[in-house]
């Protein structure tokens, strides 16, 4: 599997300095280029052509929100341009989130992220996923209860978190449907619970909880519970 290249956008000098040497050190990622503000990073993404770019929000030309839809519009007129965007940023404001998707973000991350989780990140992004960070998940949980994100039908393409449902997954469902108890629990992580808080709410200990959470994950094919809560509101299995 190739290196993912990754393009930093990010007009602080100590974070974006900060985030390649951390970056650099990280199998499987390669740091090609890198801008202080939205006009070079403009066009260091259309010339470098990389698989991710990494947009800070606050920049002081134009806005990562900007940018990105500056950069989709771009990408309209030449199909041979593929690359993502990752949003990095401070702010988990409802009107930030869901302006970043509006305008065309793949993925959304906050900027206190371990390097793991944004390495993570990245070769989500890269391979077509939609990553949320769960600080923001259920921000984006209710718009896809309401079939929108910030006043449009959500549209993300090939992702995982927010997609119809495959029929494969349909199957799986098919072969091993949840039980009456792993409905229950799952219809109190798609309000938010933790895990103390179902146990608590359902009279049982947080190790059954986690049982049941570990055998929901399998049955809906899901690597975390907003992937898992993402899944049960497209697929009907909760309301």
């Amino acid at each position: 599997m190739s290196d993912t290249s990754v393009v930093l956008i990010e007009d602080h000098d100590l974070t974006r300095i900060g985030l390649r040497t951390a970056l650099k050190q990280q199998p499987g990622i390669q740091i090609v280029g890198e801008a202080p503000n939205a006009t070079q990073g403009l066009e260091v993404l259309q010339s470098l052509q990389p698989d991710v770019a990494v947009v800070d929000i606050g920049l002081p030309d134009m806005d990562g929100i900007e940018l990105t839809q500056t950069f989709r519009k771009y990408q309209a007129e030449h199909a041979d341009s593929k690359t993502k965007i990752l949003i990095l940023t401070m702010h988990d404001s409802e009107d930030a989130v869901l302006a970043a998707f509006a305008a065309g973000a793949d993925s959304y991350c906050m900027k206190d992220v371990s390097i793991d989780r944004l390495v993570e990140a990245l070769h989500a992004t890269q391979a077509g996923y939609s990553w949320i960070d769960p600080a923001i998940a259920n921000v984006v949980l209710h718009q896809v209860r309401q079939g929108t994100l910030n006043g449009r039908t959500v549209n993300v393409a090939k992702t995982v978190e927010i997609s119809a449902v495959e029929p494969e997954f349909e199957q799986v469902l098919e072969s091993y449907p949840l039980t009456e108890r792993e409905l229950e629990i799952l219809e109190l992580i798609v309000a938010g619970c933790s895990n103390a808080a179902i146990a608590e709410k359902l009279y049982i200990t947080v190790g059954t909880v986690k049982t049941h959470v570990r055998n929901i994950l399998s049955k809906l094919c899901a690597e975390d519970r907003t992937q898992a809560a993402v899944r049960a509101l497209r697929s009907g299995l909760v309301a």
